[in-house]
């Protein structure tokens, strides 16, 4: 793992007490496996998971027998946890990497670019341009891009923090012309403590 930037320490805090707690945990990534088997995605595709933190889609692609898997996120001890969960034979199967996705440089070109719940964190144009350039450079004709953000009826704060919500006709002008929208939904997310967020949920296919 590379050092963390300072902005993990934001992050670090939030995940401290474990990742069930966390208002995004979910037990299995049925809305991105989902998605990923209708776009017909195969299990040696290349995928990063941008913001994956201690997500469980990490376990649901390894045991989908998925095998380049790279999940990337700003807090190391969200990482932890998930190499932790997954178990020691597992984790060694997966690329970890402690980067922030304003300033991450891929290394490579990657089939499906997944991300849940990062993009409505970039607030600022500077940090949406910094988005938009990591993902252009981590994808190449004909990758997938999973999306998903709170929808116009989501939370305006999350973490602590504002987001920026999104309809599909500003997230599908946010990603440009060089992606084909293929599959759009809101799609509710339960919390662990029971309350539901609106998520909308964006695939797409770079076209050029």
């Amino acid at each position: 793992m590379t050092s963390p930037p300072a902005t993990a320490e934001h992050w670090d805090r939030t995940y401290a007490e474990g990742d069930t707690s966390r208002s995004w945990y979910q037990p299995h990534a049925t809305v991105s496996m989902d998605l990923l088997a209708h776009a017909g995605v195969p299990p040696s595709t290349a995928i990063v998971d941008v913001g994956g933190g201690a997500s469980t889609l990490v376990d649901d692609l390894l045991h989908a027998n998925f095998t380049d898997v790279t999940v990337l996120d700003v807090a190391p001890t969200a990482l932890g946890l998930a190499s932790s969960r997954v178990g020691p034979d597992l984790a060694r199967q997966v690329s970890w990497v402690v980067a922030d996705i304003e300033s991450w440089q891929p290394p490579r070109a990657y089939g499906v670019w997944h991300d849940r719940a990062v993009l409505h964190f970039m607030v600022d144009r500077h940090q949406q341009v910094a988005y938009r350039r990591a993902l252009l450079t981590a994808t190449a004709v004909d990758s997938i891009v999973i999306i998903a953000v709170f929808s116009t009826d989501g939370p305006q704060q999350c973490s602590g923090l504002t987001v920026r919500r999104y309809d599909e006709q500003a997230l599908s002008i946010f990603l440009g012309d060089e992606f084909e929208v293929v599959a759009t939904g809101e799609v509710p997310h339960q919390t662990p403590g029971g309350a539901e967020q609106e998520f909308l949920w964006l695939m797409a296919r770079r076209t050029s």
